[in-house]
């Protein structure tokens, strides 16, 4: 029997081009020293995202309850697994509003260890933001390791990862509103508000392209995906759309187990959940003032940990299945019902998360010397043309 269809809509996804931006990473020299300052940003950087697993996934956007609905579950992205993928925690600092002034171009170079004159000759506006052009940050982090200038480079590729990974809202260009989160350093709150408020706007729209960050949605999806063999192996060569509405909520990953212990965030000052600005928030259409709340708001942060909330459950109870089945039968899937697959039960995965994160570091560091080495073989291979 048909669950009951709704018809799919056409989405895109922004995503720069981002083969200068990689080159640049085998000027850091130690990954590792490298992502205790900034976090897992060189792991963001080079995430192969599955387009199509995307396509399919926004196809199943809950407009009215802000979360992912398949048949008899929802998943929704948090600030911890956020926090948790891209290594950066969640500051207790008021992040990103969209009042904050235009930072003055003195306080930009002091940062990017650049002159005054050099930000004020390329500052540019373009899709309606000031900004600094990609090309010349990529030109000035490329000079500085020839200078042994490190805490340079280092400034503007983390900055460009900022504009053209985390925040990629304006093609070739490292918009003001990057700029200003890079110097506030709390992106976190920022990046889950642009995810919702893009798949919210967009689902509204009936279509056209999402703008966020692409890979951390992708990473934090994949990690509620079953590791079973059936699933990952998919020797029947099913779909995304197949695979992904053949799954119930005993084949999903609810947790990870690594935040088990960890504090949440529960609600902020008088709201009952936790607030979020995306950059994309509209300026000028601000009725409610609501802007001002959120962040008097975010100087008063609740959060709950095991004692309030208890033992950590990853089982979905009765009433909630039954809840998401009605639920269903009003929103409609988007795509036919399939018949369950056969999930083999597992004990969770084998490796420690720091043996994970070990190995996922030496994937980055890989590629890493990869790009490195192809770099040296077409220069080679040049000056012997040249010859």
């Amino acid at each position: 029997m048909d669950c009951g269809r709704r018809n799919t809509k056409k989405y895109s996804f922004r995503c720069p081009d981002l083969k200068e931006l990689r080159k640049l990473a085998s000027f850091v020299l130690d990954p590792l020293d490298f992502k205790q300052r900034h976090g897992k940003l060189l792991s963001i950087l080079f995430a192969d995202v599955v387009e199509g697993l995307l396509s399919v996934l926004v196809q199943f956007y809950d407009p009215l309850y802000r979360c992912f609905t398949f048949p008899d579950f929802q998943v929704v992205p948090t600030l911890e697994e956020y926090s948790h993928l891209l290594g950066i925690l969640v500051s207790s600092r008021v992040s990103f509003s969209g009042l904050e002034e235009i930072p003055r171009s003195n306080l930009i170079a002091e940062a990017l260890h650049l002159k005054k004159s050099e930000i004020k000759a390329c500052w540019v506006k373009k899709g309606g933001l000031f900004g600094l052009p990609s090309d010349f940050l990529i030109k000035e982090a490329t000079a500085f390791p020839q200078a042994s200038s490190m805490d340079a480079f280092e400034a503007i590729f983390v900055l460009l990862i900022y504009g053209l990974t985390l925040f990629p809202n304006i093609d070739d260009c490292v918009d003001v509103n990057a700029i200003r989160l890079f110097l506030i350093g709390n992106p976190m709150p920022t990046l889950l508000g642009d995810t919702y408020f893009s798949l919210h706007l967009r689902n509204s729209k009936g279509g056209e392209t999402i703008v966020c960050c692409i890979p951390l949605l992708y990473k934090w999806f994949i990690l509620h995906l079953p590791q079973t063999p059936a699933f990952v192996e998919n020797k029947q060569c099913l779909r995304w759309s197949q695979r992904l509405m053949s799954l119930t909520n005993d084949d999903i990953v609810w947790y990870d187990p690594s935040l088990r212990s960890l504090e949440i965030i529960d609600s902020c000052g008088e709201f009952s959940n936790v607030p979020l600005i995306g950059l994309l928030y509209q300026e000028g259409k601000d009725p409610q003032h609501l802007k001002k709340k959120i962040v008097h708001a975010w100087h008063n942060v609740h959060r709950k940990g095991r004692f309030e909330l208890g033992p950590c459950n990853c089982v979905a109870l009765e009433a909630y299945t039954l809840w998401v089945k009605k639920r269903d039968l009003e929103l409609k899937m988007p795509y036919p019902c399939e018949r369950p697959v056969s999930m083999v039960v597992v004990e969770p995965l084998t490796l420690p998360n720091q043996d994970v994160e070990e190995l996922e570091d030496a994937l980055v560091k890989m590629k890493q010397e990869k790009d490195m080495w192809e770099e040296h073989f077409r220069a080679l291979s040049k000056k012997h043309e040249e010859l």
